[in-house]
């Protein structure tokens, strides 16, 4: 793949980004009006395409290692902890039936979801500027070629 179809995909992953990003907010604005056993199996639909998706993107980062940089590699790797530790912790508060209990858990939930709503937006604007950067990277390249 040469640099300017590299460039070209990142320019299709990023409106791929927007498309799917509608999809969630379409998803959970729908889940106000559904049954709760539709909307549990919805969340649980939603885990496992997520955790896939980050399956996919640790061997993606693997295999690709060498042309990944340090940090965004070990960004990769914090997130995927971070993850799992949210998922263990909602496993755990499931079982929790009081009401007392339920409300704390829902209160706690809601925040992690703004908190992830917040962090995929600073994802995006730090995607953007990767790319923007990676564009200017290949012009200074380009310019220097043909200066020499």
């Amino acid at each position: 793949m040469t640099t300017s179809e590299k460039l070209m995909d990142a320019s299709q992953k990023l409106a791929k980004l927007s498309e799917r990003a509608k999809e969630a907010e379409d998803h959970a604005s729908a889940a106000r009006n559904q049954a709760k056993a539709d909307v549990e199996k919805s969340a649980d639909e939603a885990r496992a395409r997520a955790e896939a998706h980050a399956e996919e993107l640790q061997r993606s980062a693997t295999a690709t290692g060498a042309h990944i940089s340090a940090s965004w590699n070990d960004m990769q790797k914090s997130w995927g902890n971070h993850m799992a530790q949210v998922r263990q912790s909602i496993d755990d508060k499931k079982g929790q039936r009081d009401a007392r209990r339920a409300e704390a858990r829902a209160d706690d939930a809601e925040a992690d979801a703004l908190f992830a709503i917040d962090y995929a937006y600073a994802t995006v604007e730090e995607a953007e500027y990767a790319v923007l950067d990676a564009i200017s990277a290949r012009m200074e390249a380009e310019d220097r070629a043909m200066a020499t």
